[in-house]
């Protein structure tokens, strides 16, 4: 059922993206005059087909991965003299630029519709408040401490830990100082600090911005009450129900899960655990043999087991919303934010700033869209911003066989006064396609390490 689920909101994530990508360019195309044959959405066999009044087809296929608008166009077939007209080739540059460059922007008034729909509805987040801070690192020696609120980084106010971790994200590799904006809690008064840096993370596979400048967030106290356990986890091996209290850890007693049965559970990959519970008003004494993965660079146990739910502090948690009116201008500066950060992040990647084993593929977007429709309507759209923007800034790349490399040709043409030559078209397309196959299969590489890691 949960694998079902995932592949039924990645068809739903990539149909949307793909569909508002291809109307772009069909839009625009009807309104430059030219005659549209077919909209796919999909590649491969169609399932489903249908025509309009104008001819056009209409199909689904069987690979959800992509689409395409094939027009009327000289260079692939012959076309009727009383047609000519309608035809892609004839027409001007600028119709032409416009019809290609309208699937990108497409994707991103997508990302804008998206942001500004999560504004009005509001989100419900935690105040990013610091926890305690790991001694001897980069955030001890500027100074933070336990409980300082995170009003700002560089200068962009932080409202949630989500925009705590995008701010940081964007210093991945550099060497610097870092400023932030903190207070006191409950009301004291705003004061910077300057976090220096030095190739911060570069290269770095699995970052983790928070903790490598040994920052912490504030957590409430949580009971060691186990709330959901994996069927074929060490937890479910060792007979952990939900329910379970832990009361002690190898002889220890335990208050609290995230400060004590965490870092107990971290540190004991493939090592037994003694643990004391709670059931039913009965003290049982169960063994423990966490399990190890790879994280960050470490090998570390878990247990396939969750804690009972639990609630914050109503002072910790902040609603956000805005009017439909003040919600525009928050969507195109996140729409903005998010895409220097995308056109950033490939630059980092191409300098060997940010390792490349951050690239995902199919597999990384299906799990992520599973899990993000799991957890409601913010977080689906949010992934839907964010992929719409990728696939935007993706296709602007001045790379042969995607639109930017197209812009590129009729940009070409339109400083020489003259198409390129099919020869060096060829050339480029035959290149772009090599490209675009390797990245591709390189993203799916580093899906199937994630999978065996």
């Amino acid at each position: 059922m949960e694998l079902l689920f995932t592949l039924l909101a990645t068809v739903v994530a990539l149909g949307l993206l793909v569909t508002i990508h291809e109307y772009g360019h069909f839009w625009v195309a009807r309104r430059c005059g030219v005659k549209v044959l077919r909209f796919s959405i999909g590649f491969g066999p169609a399932l489903y087909t249908w025509h309009d009044r104008r001819g056009t087809e209409y199909a689904i296929a069987a690979i959800p991965l992509g689409g395409y608008v094939k027009m009327l166009d000289e260079r692939e077939e012959p076309v009727s003299a009383d047609e000519l007209d309608q035809a892609f080739n004839r027409k001007s540059i600028g119709q032409r630029i416009a019809i290609v460059a309208a699937g990108p922007i497409a994707n991103f008034l997508l990302a804008i519709a998206a942001f500004w729909l999560i504004a009005v509805l509001g989100v419900t987040t935690v105040v990013p408040v610091l926890g305690p801070i790991e001694a001897d690192t980069a955030a001890a020696r500027a100074g933070l401490h336990e409980n300082l609120e995170l009003l700002a980084i560089d200068g962009q106010s932080t409202p949630s830990w989500h925009d705590v971790n995008l701010q940081l994200i964007r210093r991945l590799g550099e060497t610097g100082v870092l400023e932030v904006e903190a207070r006191e809690r409950p009301d004291g008064s705003a004061q910077t600090y300057s976090v220096q840096l030095d190739s911060w993370l570069k290269g770095a596979e699995e970052p983790d911005p928070l903790t490598a400048l040994g920052m912490t967030s504030w957590q409430p106290q949580v009971a060691p009450r186990i709330g959901q356990v994996q069927p074929e986890g060490a937890a479910a091996s060792a007979g952990l129900q939900p329910g379970d209290l832990i009361v002690a850890v190898n002889g220890e007693p335990v208050t609290d899960w995230v400060s004590e049965v965490v870092p107990a559970i971290q540190a004991s990959p493939q090592k037994s655990l003694q643990l004391s519970i709670e059931r039913d008003a009965q003290q049982l004494e169960l063994t423990l043999t966490p399990a190890a993965k790879a994280q960050n660079d470490l090998v570390v146990g878990y247990i396939g087991a969750g804690v009972d739910a639990f609630e914050w502090p109503a002072d910790m948690v902040r609603e956000i919303h805005h009017n439909p009116l003040m919600a525009v201008p928050v969507a195109l500066q996140k729409t903005w934010g998010m895409t220097a950060l995308t056109l950033d992040s490939l630059k980092k990647m191409l300098t060997g700033l940010v390792s490349a084993k951050n690239l995902s593929g199919p597999i990384t977007i299906a799990k992520v869209a599973g899990a993000s429709a799991k957890s409601g309507l913010e977080s689906f759209l949010s992934f839907i911003a964010y992929l719409s923007i990728s696939l935007g800034v993706l296709n602007l790349l001045p790379v042969p066989v995607l639109d930017g490399g197209h812009l590129v040709y009729y940009i070409a043409e339109w400083v020489r006064g003259k198409p390129l030559s099919e020869r060096i078209q060829t050339w480029g397309l035959q290149i772009g396609l090599s490209l675009i196959v390797g990245v591709m299969l390189f993203a799916i590489y580093n899906d199937i390490s994630r999978l065996g890691s």
